[in-house]
């Protein structure tokens, strides 16, 4: 019989700050790919009706940042320590364009039916609960310095975050900054901080995601009346509770 040997592993150990600053200089020499981000905006024109046009650019292209950041891990050496379960991050404000918005409430829509109920009723007891928290971030400007630390220091979940389990009641459709931020040290720096300095945000792939949401937007909205209001959809910007409460207030 053959007889396997485990190597002992130090489960508690984890990256440096230096080493994790050294691997993520490394990505100076990674080429990103944009042909696939307009690859994913022309899978999306392949839909009949405009708004799964939309819906469907949205998700690809959502996962194409995925995609791009597995392959940065991989070109780093380094994986996230963020695991299920985690939702310090679940705590800083998301900030979304009108878009953005629209088309997570259309993918949550299409969810069957007794999740979409039960993420409505979530929201609904959601805005219920945190109403004095909300009034007050909503008072922030977003240009402050200082905006994300006020915004954590209220300890405000995200509207999609199921607070008994820590996962995220839409987690396939959740927007850009959901998805770039990461921790690949110690996860208590998250935990035993409001805002961490030592996390990693991969903001610049926003660049190539909007973009391509954007033009697929413009197509759709030259193309067809009504499907969005272009530009304006685009360029509104605010907190994803506020677009949120919006859906639910109308729909009640």
């Amino acid at each position: 019989m053959k007889i396997i040997k485990f190597r002992k592993v130090n489960i508690m150990s984890h990256r440096s700050l230096k080493d994790v600053q050294n691997r993520l200089e490394t990505l100076q020499t990674y080429e990103l790919d944009e042909g696939e981000f307009e690859a994913k905006q022309d899978e999306a024109k392949t839909y009949k009706q405009p708004k799964d046009q939309l819906v469907a650019g949205y998700h690809k292209l959502l996962g194409e940042v995925s995609v791009q950041m597995n392959q940065m891990d991989h070109h780093m050496g380094m994986s996230p320590t963020c695991f299920m379960g985690c939702a310090f991050c679940c705590y800083f404000p998301i900030i979304v364009t009108r878009l953005e918005a629209d088309l997570l409430k259309t993918a949550i829509n299409q969810m069957e039916p007794e999740r979409r109920e039960h993420i409505k009723a979530h929201l609904k007891q959601y805005f219920d609960t945190y109403q004095d928290k909300l009034a007050h971030v909503e008072s922030l400007d977003f240009d402050d310095e200082q905006f994300k630390f006020d915004y954590r220091k209220q300890w405000l979940p995200c509207p999609l975050l199921d607070t008994e389990t820590n996962t995220c009641l839409a987690y396939e459709s959740r927007p850009l900054p959901c998805r770039t931020y990461v921790n690949y040290m110690d996860p208590k720096i998250c935990e035993h901080n409001l805002v961490p300095e030592e996390t990693v945000s991969f903001e610049f792939l926003y660049q190539d995601y909007m973009g391509n949401l954007n033009e697929l937007a413009q197509d759709i909205a030259t193309e067809y009346d009504g499907v969005i209001d272009y530009p304006d959809d685009i360029f509104e910007y605010n907190l994803l509770p506020v677009f949120l409460r919006e859906w639910i207030e109308e729909s009640s």
